[in-house]
């Protein structure tokens, strides 16, 4: 097993809470962070150990994307500047039918893992179509994922029904078991449109196996109406009803909650999962990160996908996360910049269950690790590197990228991807799909070629 010594100039560990460290060592042994230690320690105790000077960088744990649709990406700027029903139902939807496909999900899901790789991201929470597809990709790619199998009570090419959906998935969670960089997790797509009788299913099956339940809940004001015309009942209390109203949800966007919600989030345990970028440009509200907060609700941070955001950039998410809290509540004490890294890392581990393992820099957990450089003019001078972090560094900073203790990101050219052929393949789709709905679609300007 080789032995890697790590030489930041300053170590942000997450855990224990509030600490910057310097002079300090990180001790790589294969898979795993062996010890953090000081530096002057690491020399004499690893004396013929491999080493990488970090002198001008801050080394932290990987990012983690807590919601995405991966393969999305190749949709980027297709459909902007509309609401969500007419965004899905008469845009994203009818292309989605007209090319989805294992050939669609493996290019969108690697263009979108090298945009986050690039950007410090490690480990991503998916929710798409072929799953067993965008798997092979991470661990192609070295990536950690959790993959989302999909259930939605519309027939597409991946599965006709929600049984179907369900045992297809279940499936894909069993051929992926043995796999360290993969988990999963059961993904319906949302309570508006899943079945009682699948959602109940789902539950169970999620407590037998020990699955998490990745679900876009509340993302709309429509949903409330929606979910009282057609069940009688409130959208969480029909979850709790079912059985998903516990530590194992994970609850995408939640921007319309009211206050009996929120004392429902804290006494179940759900995870939220934050997503402002895109809840803001589908003009869908405001997710109440204060009040989650103040009920001691674990909130983690996503993306979504790059059809909605438009891109797959953790660290600008991070920033808007923390400038929409402070505005929204009237208040700059909110989600103040460590708690905001909190999201980032070990929140988004909490919620997968994964803590013990990921989201913070200590001795025995995985090898999920990025760095970033300091010496840039948007972080000088430098009083606070965590401020820094959230509030002024740019995902163009970030140098190095390890998962599972394996570089795939040194001084910031990848070491095992070629954008250059995953970049064509995106532009193969972008020429197909245009050249192919350009008769159908209409728009208020015209592309002058």
């Amino acid at each position: 097993m080789d032995t890697v010594l790590l030489f930041p100039r300053l170590l942000v560990p997450v855990r224990p809470r509030l600490q910057v460290l310097e002079q300090m060592a990180v001790v790589l042994e294969g898979e795993h962070i062996s010890a953090v230690i000081p530096r002057s320690e690491a020399e004499v105790k690893y004396e013929t150990a491999a080493r990488i000077e970090l002198p001008e960088h801050v080394l932290m744990p990987g990012l983690i994307n807590m919601h995405t649709h991966s393969a999305m990406s190749l949709l980027r700027g297709y459909a902007d500047d509309l609401n969500l029903q007419e965004w899905l139902n008469e845009h994203i939807w009818p292309v989605e039918k007209a090319y989805l496909g294992p050939g669609f999900v493996h290019d969108g899901a690697m263009l979108a893992i090298a945009e986050m790789l690039r950007g410090g991201t490690t480990f991503f929470n998916d929710l798409y179509f072929f799953p067993e597809v965008t798997a092979a990709a991470a661990v192609d790619a070295g990536m950690r994922a959790c993959i989302g199998l999909p259930v939605i009570d519309v027939p597409t090419i991946w599965a006709n029904n929600e049984n179907e959906y369900i045992d297809k998935g279940l499936g894909v969670s069993a051929s992926w078991k043995s796999e360290p960089l993969i988990s999963t997790a059961i993904a319906p797509h949302a309570p508006y449109s899943v079945g009682d009788a699948a959602l109940s299913r789902i539950a169970e099956l999620s407590g037998n196996l020990d699955l998490r339940v990745h679900m876009h809940v509340l993302e709309s004001s429509w949903e409330i109406s929606e979910s009282l015309q057609h069940h009688g009942k409130a959208t969480l209390e029909r979850l709790d009803d079912l059985g998903l109203m516990n530590e194992r949800l994970l609850a995408v966007h939640m921007t319309q909650l009211n206050g009996t919600d929120l004392e429902a989030l804290s006494e179940t345990g759900v995870n939220v999962i934050h997503c402002p970028e895109s809840n803001l440009k589908l003009g869908n509200g405001i997710c109440p990160v204060a009040k989650l907060l103040e009920h001691n609700v674990n909130l983690a941070l996503g993306t979504d996908g790059a059809a909605s955001n438009n891109n797959l950039n953790l660290l600008a998410e991070s920033r808007s996360a923390a400038m929409l809290a402070k505005g929204y509540s009237a208040d700059p004490c909110v989600l103040d910049a460590f708690q905001t890294l909190e999201l980032l890392t070990i929140n988004a581990a909490r919620a997968l269950g994964k803590e013990q393992q990921l989201g913070s820099v200590e001795a025995g957990k995985q090898a999920d690790l990025c760095a970033i450089r300091l010496d840039t003019l948007q972080t000088t001078p430098m009083y606070d590197v965590v401020s820094h972090l959230i509030y002024a560094a740019s995902s163009q900073q970030v140098s190095h990228v390890w998962v599972n203790g394996r570089m795939l990101l040194q001084d910031k050219q990848f070491l095992h991807l070629d954008t250059g052929d995953i970049m064509d393949r995106a532009n193969y789709w972008a020429k197909r799909i245009t050249s192919e709905t350009r008769a159908t679609r209409s728009r208020e300007y015209k592309v002058h070629e």
